[in-house]
């Protein structure tokens, strides 16, 4: 069975913990991880979701299972989820935004990468392809992109514009 720990309002952890799927306690918050990973084309790695999960396209993320960090937490999600090993220092935190019931950590991840050499978590990705950013706004128009991350990629593209501007 698998645990999150929880935190209080200023994301500081309470100790307390509970299984995967349970109802999140009043005042209470969990940590979501995502990631925005870009090649030097400027194409973004999105994953399918099996149908059953919707189908739709969506980023790479997860939840730290208790005792991991948010980093050590999206390392295992990539790692699990496409078979990618990276290290904690190639990982960019960019943005939290905190949700009624989790926090959510943004990291950007800038790589080339073959994607012929990832492994697919079959009970959670169906395909993974790098997409141009056009293709991916076309993606959101359509309804391919899973709606729940339009947020966090639209939060993305501000990250990158204030890199631009460095």
């Amino acid at each position: 069975m698998e645990y999150r720990d929880l935190y209080d309002g200023n994301k500081k952890p309470t100790g307390e913990k509970i299984k995967k799927g349970d109802p999140i306690p009043p005042n209470k918050f969990y940590i979501t991880v995502m990631v925005f990973c870009e090649n030097s084309k400027g194409q973004v790695l999105l994953q399918k979701r099996p149908l059953w999960k919707g189908g739709h396209w969506a980023t790479t993320g997860g939840h730290p299972k208790s005792g991991e960090s948010s980093l050590q937490g999206m390392v295992t999600e990539i790692r699990e989820e496409i078979g990618l090993e990276v290290a904690e220092e190639e990982l960019k935190l960019f943005k939290t935004e905190k949700t009624e019931d989790d926090f959510v950590d943004l990291y950007y991840l800038k790589k080339d990468i073959d994607i012929s050499q990832l492994t697919k978590q079959i009970e959670e990705v169906e395909e993974i392809k790098w997409f141009s950013k056009q293709e991916i706004d076309d993606m959101i128009k359509n309804g391919s992109f899973f709606k729940y991350h339009i947020n966090e990629y639209n939060e993305f593209l501000k990250f990158l514009k204030g890199c631009d501007a460095k």
